[in-house]
């Protein structure tokens, strides 16, 4: 293969000759060339472009399915909300507005008796006789001495004194009546107070629940518009929503981990610990059925008392059909929590049986005694434990809700960036394969650059002879016009001089 490119017994010598026909042969087939590398540039950009395209097209369609997604979401989440604020009203208005006929009758009796007592109250006890005076003053005028004016005088006074005993005694049952009618007044005074008052409770709760309403019938109004700031509060809240659901079911998967723990170890005493199906051993899987059939009786209650809406085919049951469905997966679920507390024991007594016997053959004996002093505090943890994990993993059914149905929001943000960026790498390097194109033919030019410089040198050699060369036909053509010009001006003057001697010559005549 070497002695092919051996031209000469020179290596240098071959290379250089060889050069040249490289050369050489680039440069006569420069313009090909030239086409060749921006045809393939403008093609492969052109294909980036077309993909970028395609990845912009891609990427406004997902973005309006997400919107449409997301504005349906929010407003079937907005019509609970607003259906169970007008079920909440009515409620209200039914409890506390119901009884308003009983009320104004209630309020319209008491008002009657406080206005029948104060009444009562008005009227003015007796007052003691004004005569007196009138006696007093006969008495000091007469005459004492006499005995039968006396004997009057006497008389009179005891029956001023019985007479004023009378109007006092009246006076103070008089007084001693209106104190006791003010005093019944009181009660009812109260009692119309705390039923204006629970009045009052009503109505205002009824008008917060209003203003509730009117203000999610404005955030309603605004997802049917489709408006901005309605997608804009949806997306942020569903990704809050996303975050916190997601964290929550993470607990969920810690205390569904814990209570694996607890179940895994007595359910290989149950089915035997070398049992295996595949990989895994068969108390594994046992256990993690048993878990899963506990998240799942927490689905179905959870969609039986219409908490959450994940199989509608649940919700659209009829009352007494899912009366029944929440009875029946809470008896499993109960008993299914009692199962494992009792494995959760069963797991307590192989501990404590494992702890005694390696206890026994290190020859420690208290150490077995002291560990069954504290037995029931673990046992009953672990039994505790047990029983209120798979009540507990029931509520994962809310976070998981609302999980799903902000997932394929998130989802869709997810891709939408990738197709965004996918379109902005796409258009950088569309652009950069055609400014490759542009520097290959740099580096070609590069490289024929002597065979170039030559017919630059030449070109512009041509160009300086062609340019004196046109300039010396233009002022040769400049130099001709004149000369045609003076020639005619000199023929034009000898014709008119020769015109006026033939006339005058024919006048002579």
């Amino acid at each position: 293969m070497q002695e092919l490119f051996m031209l000469t017994d020179s290596v240098a010598t071959s290379a250089l000759i060889w050069a040249v026909v490289v050369v050489t042969i680039m440069y006569l087939g420069r313009d090909q060339a030239r086409q060749s590398i921006t045809t393939m540039a403008r093609m492969v950009h052109n294909a980036l472009r077309l993909a970028a395209f395609g990845a912009r097209r891609a990427e406004d369609h997902l973005e309006a399915r997400n919107r449409e997604v997301l504005l349906a979401a929010g407003r079937e989440a907005k019509e609970r909300i607003v259906t169970r604020e007008f079920e909440r009203i009515t409620a209200t208005v039914a409890r506390d507005l119901g009884r308003y006929p009983e009320t104004q009758r209630t309020l319209t009796e008491a008002i009657q008796r406080i206005d029948e007592d104060h009444q009562s109250t008005a009227e003015v006890p007796p007052q003691v006789p004004g005569w007196s005076r009138a006696v007093k003053a006969v008495a000091d005028a007469a005459d004492k001495s006499d005995p039968s004016v006396r004997d009057v005088l006497e008389s009179v006074h005891e029956s001023m004194e019985k007479s004023q005993d009378r109007a006092l005694a009246a006076y103070r049952d008089g007084s001693r009546e209106r104190h006791r009618l003010l005093s019944r007044m009181m009660p009812r005074w109260r009692a119309i107070q705390g039923t204006l008052k629970r009045m009052e409770a009503s109505v205002d709760s009824i008008l917060e629940r209003s203003r509730s309403i009117d203000r999610h019938m404005d955030e309603y109004r605004d997802i049917l518009a489709g408006t901005d700031r309605a997608v804009q509060t949806l997306s942020t809240s569903a990704l809050v929503q996303f975050a916190v659901s997601a964290l929550v079911i993470a607990v969920a998967i810690g205390g569904a981990i814990i209570n694996f723990s607890l179940i895994a170890r007595p359910m290989a005493e149950m089915v035997g610990g070398t049992s295996y199906i595949g990989a895994f051993q068969t108390a594994d899987i046992a256990a993690l059925v048993i878990i899963l059939v506990e998240i799942s009786m927490g689905l179905f209650l959870m969609e039986s008392l219409r908490i959450t809406r994940l199989f509608p085919v649940i919700s659209a049951l009829p009352d007494r059909t899912r009366v029944y469905m929440v009875a029946f997966t809470l008896i499993i679920l109960t008993t299914l929590a009692s199962v494992e507390a009792g494995l959760a024991y069963m797991r307590e007594i192989l501990l404590q049986d494992e702890l005694a016997t390696a206890s026994l053959l290190r020859g420690d004996a208290a150490g077995g005694a002291m560990t069954s002093e504290a037995l029931w505090i673990t046992t009953a943890a672990q039994m505790g434990m047990g029983f209120i994990l798979p009540f507990a993993l029931t509520f994962v059914a809310i976070p998981l809700e609302t999980f799903v149905q902000t997932l394929r929001h998130v989802l869709g943000m997810a891709a939408i960036l990738v197709l965004r960026l996918a379109n902005l790498t796409l258009r950088i390097c569309g652009q950069l394969v055609r400014q490759f194109g542009v520097l290959l033919q740099h580096l070609y030019d590069v490289v024929i650059f002597a065979p170039l410089w030559l017919d630059r040198r030449l070109a512009a050699a041509g160009a300086r002879r062609a340019a004196r060369e046109a300039e010396r036909r233009a002022a040769a053509e400049d130099i001709d016009a004149e000369l045609r010009r003076s020639a005619a001006r000199r023929d034009g003057t000898g014709r008119d001089v020769a015109d006026g001697f033939g006339g005058y010559g024919e006048a002579a005549v």
